[in-house]
């Protein structure tokens, strides 16, 4: 079967990293599958015109109903959707958006959602339940042994006589509004002033052009804070490895790819608590929740203080991840969804 697959593909990003994975689940059970930007349409008659050319797409797959399964409904060949946490979290409260989200879900075959509760979320607003399948994120790391910690944290502009000394805290995001990487900055910078031991180095590519050069002007002027150039998926596993503790500080996620890689690393997780986080962060159990920056710096130095804590938090969300993220099952999964197209 010869499948087109939309998606928005920035580089590097986790929306990036979860539309190949899948590609290549749907892939390795013989089907053809061709990944493109959705960035790269303007409308859905120029994706209708593009399934219909010989050889034509026999089937359709699309990350976040609007963005990118809007742009499937003139297409004449069945298609599945998989949510994006912008679709729910954001997306649905917009009624032009909303009504071509539910354009979509009415004509798709089926609908992916990472979590019970965005299903839950989509099933208020949207309705047709009975096409809505929930599956985890699968999760594999895999860490570079070529990877220096120093020369990283040097590269990022963090200067210390010895690096091991240093706790660093890592906020690994696309540098858009959404992420709020500047959430924290204030009272970190603050906090790292009491003690310069405590870093924060953000890391992340730049997606919004102009956000990045208002961050890059505050990480600029203020202690503490550190920016890092992006790096490929094994580097950055093996910059998580090596850090103090893994920070979210988004203001709405579906899934953090970010959070469940630290967690499958043996790294601590500060999240905000936020719907999107707390699906997947038990505090206390799998990771710490935040809803403020001064509670971040709080449960931070809970973390440097508790070893009990910190060994409890890296064992049971390694457990976590282990029990709900398989790669196997997601693979299944999708395999079996896409045999419905058929």
């Amino acid at each position: 079967m010869k499948l087109l697959f939309l998606a928005c593909l920035s580089p590097k990003t986790g929306n990036h990293t979860t539309a190949e994975r899948i590609r290549a689940h749907i892939e390795s059970a013989g089907h053809t599958c061709e990944l493109r930007d959705a960035a790269e349409f303007q409308s859905p008659a120029e994706v209708a015109d593009l399934v219909s050319r010989n050889p034509p797409f026999e089937g359709a797959l699309a990350i976040h109903l609007f963005r990118a399964g809007g742009l499937l409904l003139d297409i004449r060949v069945p298609f599945g959707v998989i949510f994006g946490g912008t679709d729910i979290n954001e997306d649905v409260k917009v009624e032009q958006k909303r009504v071509v989200m539910e354009q979509v879900l009415l004509k798709a075959r089926f609908a992916v959602a990472f979590t019970d509760k965005l299903k839950e979320e989509a099933e208020l607003f949207l309705s047709q339940s009975s096409k809505i399948y929930v599956q985890p994120q699968g999760i594999q790391t895999e860490v570079t042994e070529t990877f220096c910690w120093t020369e990283f944290l040097r590269n990022s502009g963090v200067s210390s006589v010895c690096v091991d000394d240093l706790h660093v805290f890592l906020l690994v995001c696309g540098l858009r509004r959404v992420k709020d990487p500047l959430y924290l900055v204030e009272v970190f910078s603050e906090w790292h002033c009491e003690n310069p031991r405590n870093v924060l180095v953000i890391i992340g590519p730049k997606i919004d052009p102009a956000f990045t050069l208002e961050v890059e002007a505050v990480v600029q002027r203020t202690a503490g804070i550190f920016l890092a150039q992006e790096r490929s998926q094994q580097e950055l596993h093996a910059a998580m490895k090596r850090c103090f503790a893994l920070v979210n500080s988004s203001i709405s996620e579906g899934m953090s790819a970010a959070i469940l890689e630290a967690m499958d690393l043996g790294v601590p997780v500060l999240a905000r608590d936020i719907p999107g986080n707390a699906a997947v962060v038990q505090h206390e159990f799998t990771g710490l929740l935040y809803p403020s920056p001064q509670e971040f710096v709080h449960q931070s130095q809970r973390l440097l203080l508790d070893r009990e804590l910190r060994e409890r938090v890296v064992r049971n969300g390694k457990l976590y991840v282990e029990e709900h993220h398989s790669l196997k099952r997601e693979r299944e999964t999708y395999q079996q969804l896409v045999n419905t197209l058929l």
